[in-house]
């Protein structure tokens, strides 16, 4: 599929009566895993468009290319909540919690899984072991509350046990600065990653610092806090990626050819018979918007889009969700790993008086006290154990034990 090789519709056929913008939610009980999954990266990825468009607004003096741009961004306003109203109003925060945790685990793992870019692969890798954890910690959060049933919530697609523990997860802020990538020495599935992965992680930290002082529960209200600082990380290690070199044109155009693959990806994928006409309808919007954005590329900076996709507008394999249990027992191995500078490196071989330890401490204080072990720790005491949903012993050994939350692994040497 070449969105470029397609005629586009007339960009005003988005605009449309609010009956054709809040559609039918999915029902909470019946609708498949992957398919809110992809609710909410389409999201996710439709926040991030407007961001861009609002930002490249606020530094452009040009009241033609704003208009423009304005244009444009009220059509993915459209978008956004036709998305948004696909979730039911009686989907609690933390059952919707669940959902953005196991879309962390199972789309980072996709990602990471076809990734030729090395660097981005260990990134991703990286920050997987850390998502999953905050799966586990959410689902005990949900079965201590007596809010639902995570099993239910993840199907058989994505197993529930810790990772690199949170309270292991506070690095040093200049720790998370990434190299970024130069787009041109890298394929085109390489840069949609990079786009897809920051725009996700971006949406999951806003709804946490949204939802956070939300919370009815004092012990929710801190796990929320905690983990959104965790995804503020993540966000900057994957926008570190980003090549900064790239033009507000440019970023534009990429954004745009973003949306319509994933659109097409979820076209394609998905099962649900009303929903995949949402994505196609959508995909035939964003191919407007890409056109568009085209056009704006070379009106004003006289360049055309084969100089940011050199490689041609052509799909490259399109994302599926699937299961990848196996792969991420395999991550997990790594758990030990710390972020040093721009690179990675285990606990035990940094330096004693890095400054990873002085912040963590600093941030974490006495780790019993922190809302992440906490709940693991009133889970075991209310129940004898943890909750996790696995299909074996876990991975690593030090992280098996059921009745006993490890705060030490990947947080202090030796461990």
């Amino acid at each position: 599929m070449d969105p470029f090789a397609l005629k586009p519709q007339k960009a005003d056929k988005i605009f449309t009566t609010w009956k054709n913008v809040l559609v039918k939610p999915y029902n909470k009980n019946e609708v498949d895993p992957y398919t809110r999954l992809r609710v909410i990266l389409m999201s996710g990825t439709e926040f991030e468009s407007v961001r861009l468009s609002n930002s490249f607004t606020r530094m452009c003096a040009n009241n033609d290319v704003r208009r423009r741009l304005a244009y444009m961004r009220r059509g993915e306003q459209i978008q956004q909540k036709r998305v948004a109203s696909l979730k039911p109003a009686n989907e609690s925060i933390i059952e919707h919690t669940i959902g953005y945790e196991q879309l962390a685990v199972d789309l980072t793992a996709n990602l990471a899984v076809a990734e030729k870019n090395s660097y981005v692969k260990k990134q991703l890798d990286f920050a997987l072991l850390e998502d999953f954890d905050h799966l586990y910690r959410y689902s005990d959060l949900m079965e201590l509350e007596k809010a639902g049933d995570p099993k239910k919530l993840v199907g058989d697609y994505t197993e529930i046990m810790p990772g690199r523990p949170t309270v292991a997860e506070y690095r040093h802020p200049h720790d998370d600065v990434n190299f970024y990538l130069n787009n041109y020495l890298n394929d085109i599935k390489t840069k949609l990653n990079v786009n897809i992965i920051t725009a996700a992680e971006q949406q999951t930290m806003n709804f946490y610092m949204n939802v956070a002082n939300l919370y009815a529960s004092p012990l929710g209200r801190k796990l929320y806090n905690e983990i959104a600082m965790i995804e503020e990380q993540h966000v900057t290690g994957y926008g570190c990626l980003k090549d900064p070199t790239a033009t507000p044109f440019e970023c534009l155009l990429m954004n745009e050819y973003t949306e319509a693959y994933l659109y097409y990806s979820c076209y394609m994928d998905e099962k649900d018979e009303r929903i995949k006409k949402i994505w196609e309808m959508h995909f035939e919007e964003e191919v407007a918007h890409l056109h568009e954005a085209a056009d704006l590329l070379k009106t004003y900076e006289g360049k055309v889009w084969q100089q940011v996709l050199p490689e041609g507008g052509e799909f490259p394999e399109l994302l599926k969700f699937r299961s990848q249990k196996e792969y991420v027992r395999e991550i997990l191995k790594s758990v030990r790993l710390t972020a040093v500078e721009e690179g990675w490196e285990e606990l035990d071989k940094v330096p004693d008086k890095f400054r990873y330890f002085g912040y963590n401490a600093k941030i974490n204080g006495d780790p019993k006290t922190v809302g992440t072990h906490i709940v693991i720790d009133k889970a075991i005491s209310a129940f004898k154990y943890d909750y996790r949903i696995q299909n074996k012993e876990h991975p690593v050994k030090a992280l098996a034990d059921r009745k006993k939350d490890n705060t030490d692994i990947a947080r202090v040497k030796g461990k």
